[in-house]
């Protein structure tokens, strides 16, 4: 189901004199049922001459001017299409899939095709019949590693309770700008971002997001971490580093501008300046199976652009020991 923005208008007459606000829009609007018009009352969405009412039982006049703003779900059929997937693991109700960085997962505005879902659509045709396409977790388009995709409704049902429950065990690789002295955690809401709408930031009207990190290696300007979800948050990690000053490298959205160390090589240069989107890994995914309740753990190294990230940072680390070993940077 998409979501699609309306706008509806009209206006009062004197037959609606005396009568209840719930009863006159169902008398100007009648392709929508009435429990649907006073759910947009009750949600703010109605507005009469200019005033948002949300009292069905409201009086008309008669000559007022009524406009709702609503949201309406549309089915869309997506395409199957066929994209290469990276199946780890596939049983008959679910599979793994190692995500490849530029692939969205889900159609939406401006990506209508090309997706993960219309690729398991291709994949997996009955998978039409779940909800979203069996899809319970997403990464971010240019996030690489794991994802777990149900195949059947029960199987879908189990896990977004699972994970809810916070049953489902999500472990992250990431490099950071900035010398982490140790891990921590991260306990602050996340909601949009009060001026950017394609963002999201730590705002106290947020929904609860709990991150935990470990520092993996620390080089001369950078961190290589663990970190592990408790929610899933859109862009938790990359919001929650950003707030501790410390954006993922390559995360132009949330800060993460090139930054090198003082007399860094060319060669390091390049590979930072090169890095062009988040340097964050889903590397493991652990949890119950939602048919036969066995643990099940999944790893997925490291992609290749990572790798040379951090070999470049730690040769950036070797030619310049004493920096490290004095604290020059």
């Amino acid at each position: 189901m998409n979501k699609e923005l309306i706008e509806l208008q009209a206006q009062t007459n004197e037959q609606h004199f005396g009568k209840r606000l719930d009863q006159v829009i169902a008398d100007l609007f009648p392709e929508y049922s009435r429990s649907r018009l006073k759910d947009w009352i009750l949600a703010e969405k109605v507005l009469v001459n200019g005033k948002i009412i949300t009292k069905a039982r409201e009086k008309m006049q008669g000559n007022e001017d009524i406009v709702i703003y609503a949201e309406l779900e549309v089915e869309v059929h997506h395409e199957a299409e066929n994209i290469e997937l990276d199946i780890i693991y596939e049983d008959d109700h679910l599979m793994i899939i190692n995500k490849p960085a530029n692939l969205v997962v889900h159609p939406g505005a401006g990506n209508q095709s090309g997706t993960m879902l219309n690729a398991l659509l291709h994949h997996f045709p009955a998978i039409e019949l779940v909800p979203r396409a069996g899809i319970v977790h997403r990464l971010d388009k240019d996030t690489t590693g794991l994802m777990v995709v149900a195949k059947t409704v029960p199987a879908q049902t189990q896990l977004v309770a699972d994970m809810q429950e916070r049953l489902i065990t999500r472990e992250y690789e990431a490099v950071c700008l900035g010398r982490l002295t140790a891990g921590g955690s991260v306990d602050k809401p996340i909601g949009r971002h009060p001026t950017k709408r394609t963002n999201m930031a730590v705002n106290q009207m947020g929904k609860e997001a709990v991150t935990h990190y470990r520092v993996i290696s620390k080089f001369r300007a950078h961190t290589h971490i663990r970190l592990r979800l408790e929610t899933g948050r859109t862009h938790q990690i990359r919001v929650h580093m950003s707030h501790l000053r410390h954006p993922l490298v390559g995360d132009s959205q949330y800060g993460g501008r090139v930054q090198t160390p003082k007399g860094a090589s060319d060669e390091l240069l390049q590979t930072l300046r090169g890095y062009r989107r988040q340097a964050l890994h889903a590397a493991m995914l652990k949890f119950y199976h939602p048919i036969t309740g066995e643990p099940v753990e999944f790893h997925s190294p490291l992609p290749e652009d990572f790798v040379g990230l951090l070999e470049a940072l730690k040769t950036d680390v070797t030619e310049n020991q004493d920096d490290m070993d004095f604290g020059v940077f």
